[in-house]
């Protein structure tokens, strides 16, 4: 190998090295948090939020997209949502996304948000306070745009992944980005369980004054399960989202103290699972669902109730209750619309999207089986050539069926009727 050769052959490996070596030097110039883009965790959904804000576990609540990608793996019809939430001194969180299927077993989600806070009055420094309501205002604020992406790689298994981007305007302007990823598997007929990694791209911060910072990735688990309740006419849902499980959080409630609590899990199991949230959903047949929850398993000041709608199929209003042990209460309300529905009849349920796929596919493969068996058997298919009769004669009542007539043939059909030919 020439000199030459040798140094066109370097050149890509050298600019790898400097990159590496510059990236190196901007993690150590960060400043590791807790909760960088924590505007990014608020709950925006009411079906979710009253479930204890357990989002992970929720299927159908596509305003939940940011920590449950995986559900757009089950998307059939284009929805659109909306939610609004007043919190205390006029802060308010308005949440919009609209989620797309991409053919059968994959979807899009596209989520954009502001929370922040307008007409905050305020006094320059060095200025006399002013007389009566004549204040300076300003206005905080953080900006949230998301894309997520679902999609089913097995028949039990589905994959979801999220890029999300913060743009923040307080004393200073800052940028946020973070990337997600999770799974979800159904162990048994309607029990799912998933698992969601946050920030696996680390969840970063660059502030204007170019101070940078972020927080390290973090793993949830949660759980799901549903059972037909047909004494009462619906359906009866159970969930579960776990806390952190790679780092010691503070998940206490109560800002009288200042101890913190939540352990990792293999410090403290039981003070891990007390971190955790959770709610009971039932759903009734005609569209009516009644919720309850605990947004932290250490209080039960943390209850949460409400209850959802669904309008002509195509209209869906939730509306969730939120308490706290030392904040006022939050009332949220969401409301999701499918054009494709409003305008359109629903569409035939495949296998995949039913409510018991498992047991029906093989339902499916049974009476396929059983239909291929009984076109191969001369005694159970129809006879070439022959046309069955909408009239087929039935024997008289009390006659012999076993006997056959000589001018005719009965043939069992395999759905049940009776064929026949002369």
């Amino acid at each position: 190998m020439t000199l030459k050769s040798f140094a066109a052959f370097s050149r890509p490996r050298l600019w790898c090295a400097i990159l590496l070596f510059g990236m190196g030097v901007q993690a150590f110039a960060m400043d590791r948090v807790s909760g960088a883009n924590a505007t990014l965790d608020t709950e925006p959904g009411a079906r979710s939020a009253a479930l204890g804000s357990a989002t992970m576990a929720v299927d159908g609540d596509y305003l939940g997209l940011v920590s449950n990608p995986y559900q757009l793996s089950n998307i059939r019809y284009g929805w659109a949502s909306f939610s609004h939430t007043a919190y205390f001194e006029d802060t308010q969180y308005d949440f919009a996304s609209a989620a797309l299927p991409l053919g059968e077993g994959q979807g899009l989600g596209i989520s954009f948000a502001r929370f922040g806070a307008d007409d905050i009055p305020y006094i320059r420094e060095g200025e006399p306070i002013p007389e009566g309501s004549d204040y300076n205002t300003l206005s905080y604020a953080d900006w949230m745009f998301s894309v997520t992406f679902g999609r089913r790689i097995l028949p039990r298994l589905d994959i979801g992944v999220g890029f999300h981007g913060l743009y923040r305007e307080m004393d200073q302007t800052g940028w946020g980005f973070r990337g997600d990823a999770g799974l979800r598997y159904r162990l048994v007929d309607k029990l799912y369980v998933s698992g969601l990694l946050k920030g696996w791209t680390s969840s970063a911060t660059t502030w204007e004054s170019g101070e940078v910072e972020y927080s390290s990735p973090e793993f949830y688990l949660a759980a799901s399960y549903s059972l037909p309740v047909s004494y009462l006419y619906g359906t009866l849902g159970l969930y579960w989202q776990s806390a952190g499980l790679f780092h010691h959080e503070a998940r206490s409630l109560d800002f009288d103290t200042d101890e913190d609590s939540g352990g990792r899990l293999w410090d403290d199991p039981v003070d891990w699972l007390s971190g955790g949230r959770g709610g009971v959903e039932f759903t009734f047949d005609f569209g009516l669902s009644l919720r309850a929850g605990l947004s932290s398993f250490t209080t039960f000041q943390s209850v949460t109730a409400g209850a959802g709608l669904v309008i002509m199929e195509f209209l869906r209003v939730d509306y969730a209750f939120e308490s706290h042990p030392v904040l006022s209460p939050v009332h949220r309300v969401s409301v999701s619309i499918s054009p494709y529905l409003f305008s359109h009849p629903e569409k035939p349920t495949p296998v995949e999207h039913r409510v018991d796929p498992v047991r029906e596919t093989v339902e499916q493969d049974v009476s396929v089986e059983a239909e291929e068996k009984s076109s191969l058997d001369p005694e159970k298919a129809t006879p070439e050539g022959t046309v069955p009769d909408e009239n087929p004669v039935q024997p008289e009542e009390g006659a012999d069926e076993s006997k056959e007539s000589s001018d005719e043939v009965l043939y069992n059909a395999p759905a049940g009727g009776v064929y026949w030919e002369e």
